[in-house]
């Protein structure tokens, strides 16, 4: 496979499908001032993080309820005319580009909590809820809620491109974290998959396959979620290590002993920089490890102990802890806004970004080659991982009207692929495949398997209206 470098590689189905005036009249008509076509609404909801630039949807439907979402397919339905779900536009794949055309539909107004569960460890949310107001929803319950992909992003957006984050190295993904959805489906139809109990054996499992189907398959409208206890205590750290290979053994050992820590994070010397920059923070500048321990106030001294021990043979240095919540909560901030420092290190560039998951042994080989490779083409980019479940994410930067840097970037971003392959990872950890990763999907899991997931898209969508152009061709 060839290292694509432009759009029409990834999308050839660039083509816009006709958005007749009489659609937009009906939706107009039902929506009223819920329907925008004025091009600043429509140019805001037809980019997201990623670097590509795509004509935007024609119109832009503010739902606020799963009836308006249903109401919205079913007038887009007669015409055969795509629907784009949009949350609050953090994706990185290009998720929310209308390729072939169509409407958005905009549930950042569906943005309530309508049930907490606390006796029951659960919560349901509407789409357009925010993770983070999820957490205030629920902490005078003394609960949270752990996914943590690092933007507030939205609940329905982070079930539909099956999120993880920082957490996941303890608490999962939200593979594991979702309990049931209501889905409204290619028709117009509202169904309900899952329930609230802790395990079912009730036909298929149909909110996995909604989980992670990147709205291809259906709109979620409302999203059911396990919650956990607020930890008795926790404390976090950084550690500096001489080298990126030291750090990255340091956490393979502490996996492999079993110690449960809750967060590890990788953040490289380069991109440390450009966070103290960012954040106004004095972090040493060197290879970092920034983790987290959860658990009772034994336990966790325990756990920290422990990793510090291990840290030591591997050269690490510097241990600092950070104790109270202002101090944890200014760490992290500044880890998540790690691509944000980035972006702002090169003005008006991009970031070509990488997903790649391999099993923690093989972490290191994977990673050091992959920063060898950066290194040597003089490309500038940030280096971050979840690495505690093998996770780690390249932001090569580039001028977006470089054909050049683009050609680059991807061309590292495809070796990097084809290594994680080659030792049994994926190409994506958390980002989801969108319209980036389709011939990298196709890679990882054989034309046998996506020819079952075209059957089961054209099955539940006949007229390719959900998303279409995303995860995988017709």
């Amino acid at each position: 496979m060839n290292a694509p470098t432009s759009l029409t590689q990834f999308a050839p189905d660039i083509q816009q499908r006709a958005v007749p005036a009489e659609l937009i009249a009906g939706l107009q008509s039902r929506f009223g001032a819920q329907c925008s076509t004025a091009q600043a609404v429509r140019d805001q909801h037809g980019r997201d993080e990623s670097a590509f630039t795509v004509p935007p949807p024609s119109a832009v439907v503010f739902a606020e309820s799963t009836q308006d979402v249903a109401d919205a397919v079913k007038l887009a339905a007669a015409h055969r005319v795509p629907v784009i779900p949009f949350g609050v536009g953090s994706s990185l794949e290009g998720h929310l580009l209308a390729v072939q055309g169509g409407i958005s539909i905009d549930v950042s107004r569906m943005n309530q909590v309508l049930a907490v569960q606390a006796e029951d460890l659960t919560v349901t949310v509407q789409p357009g809820v925010t993770r983070m107001a999820v957490n205030a929803a629920v902490k005078s319950e003394g609960l949270f809620f752990p996914i943590d992909p690092g933007a507030d992003a939205s609940i329905g957006g982070m079930a539909a491109t099956r999120a993880s984050g920082t957490n996941a190295v303890r608490y999962g993904t939200m593979r594991e974290n979702v309990l049931a959805l209501e889905v409204v489906t290619s028709s117009g139809e509202i169904i309900r998959t899952g329930t609230r109990a802790k395990k079912s054996s009730a036909g298929y499992d149909l909110t996995r396959l909604m989980v992670g189907s990147e709205g291809t398959l259906g709109v979620i409208t409302e999203v059911t979620l396990k919650l956990y206890p607020l930890p008795e205590a926790i404390s976090a750290a950084t550690c500096s290590f001489p080298t990126i290979e030291a750090a990255v053994r340091c956490v393979i050992q502490t996996i492999q002993l079993g110690v449960p820590i809750a967060r590890c994070e990788l953040i490289d010397a380069g991109t440390v920089r450009m966070v103290n920059t960012h954040s106004k923070l004095g972090l040493r500048e060197e290879h970092m490890l920034l983790m987290e321990f959860h658990g009772s106030p034994a336990s966790v001294k325990e756990q920290a102990e422990t990793v510090q021990e291990i840290a030591a043979e591997f050269g690490g240095q510097s241990f600092e802890w950070a104790t109270t919540p202002e101090e944890r909560t200014r760490l992290w901030t500044a880890r998540h806004n790690a691509y944000f420092a980035a972006i702002q290190s090169k003005p008006g560039c991009r970031a070509i970004s990488t997903d790649t998951c391999v099993p923690i042994s093989k972490l290191a080989d994977c990673l050091l080659d992959s920063v060898a490779e950066a290194d040597a083409s003089g490309l500038p980019y940030f280096l971050v991982g979840h690495v505690g479940d093998g996770n780690f994410h390249f932001g090569y930067l580039i001028d977006p009207d470089n054909a050049q840097e683009r050609g680059i970037a991807e061309a590292l971003n495809h070796q990097l692929v084809t290594r994680a392959l080659a030792l049994e990872g994926t190409c994506t950890g958390e980002h989801g495949v969108g319209l980036h990763k389709m011939d990298f999907l196709l890679t990882e899991a054989g034309a046998g398997a996506v020819d079952m997931m075209r059957t089961i898209k054209l099955a539940m969508d006949p007229h390719n209206i959900l998303n279409p152009g995303k995860i995988f061709r017709l």
